[in-house]
Formats: structure tokens, sequence, C-alpha cells
């Protein structure tokens, strides 16, 4: 269905009409079938006319707080699903890879700051995740509380 706007030339009347299509009105009009609901005269044409354009919806900007913890909670998984943990041995772990002495692998875990500085120092690559980053500790499946 549309709707137009609609003049009259015979007595300068505007109203509006619906159609099924464009193209129904122009082979009504074509036919003097469109009639003013003023004077009945046949003399109708389309009005100039502003389209229906429906507007887009005003949102308000993202709240930054919801938007990093999507971003640190996507973060977490993908530590938990893709690294493994190493608890307080990560200082150990990643030596022994940089050596060359085991496989390396993505890891993570716990250190001291001597510990960090002992790795920075040593060229080690090793750098704290944020505290938003970092996953839930597994659990140890061995003790029972």
């Amino acid at each position: 269905m549309i709707k137009y706007a609609l003049i009259c030339s015979d007595c300068d009347s505007e109203f509006e009409a619906w159609f099924a299509s464009s193209d129904a009105y122009d082979k009504q009009a074509e036919r003097s079938l469109v009639e003013c609901i003023h004077c009945h005269g046949t003399n109708v044409g389309k009005a100039i006319m502003a389209p229906a354009v429906s507007g887009t919806k005003k949102s308000s900007p993202p709240d930054p707080q919801k938007v990093f913890g999507k971003l640190a909670a996507k973060a977490r998984q993908h530590v938990s699903e893709n690294f493994d943990y190493v608890g307080d041995g990560f200082a150990t772990e990643a030596r022994a890879m940089h050596y060359g002495e085991t496989e390396h692998k993505p890891i993570w875990g716990e250190t001291t700051a001597d510990e960090r500085e002992a790795l920075k120092e040593e060229g080690v690559p090793a750098e704290p995740l944020p505290p938003a980053f970092v996953p839930a500790k597994p659990r140890d499946e061995d003790k029972l509380n």
C-alpha cells in the first residue's frame, strides 16, 4: 500500500488517498478514476510531498565499563581455553622454554616481583596480565575442599 498527497486542479483542494501500488495509482489516474473528495472532479494529480523515511534511533554512546567488561571476559576465556596454568612455577617454565629446554607453549601463572625482574633481566619474554584479564585458577581435583 502507498499513500499519496493529491491536489485537485479544479478546486485547489488537497487530500490524501491510499493505493495498492504506485502502478495502481497511475492506471486509475489514466482512466480518470481518481476523483476529488470535495468537488468530485477528475483533474487530480499528485502533490509534492516528502518521502516517509524512518529516522535512525538515537543511541547513547556505549558504556565504557560494559565494553571493557565484555573485552575482559573474552580475554579471560581465551587465556583459560588456550593457555596452560603453571601456578607459581611460571618463572621456571618460562625460562625452560626460553632456553630451549622444553617445547614452547602458551602458559600463565604467578611470579614474585623478584622473579619478574630476573626474567626481564635475562630477556625472557613474559608480561603480567592485567588483573581484569586473569581467569580463575583451575580447581585442583586432588583437593577435596
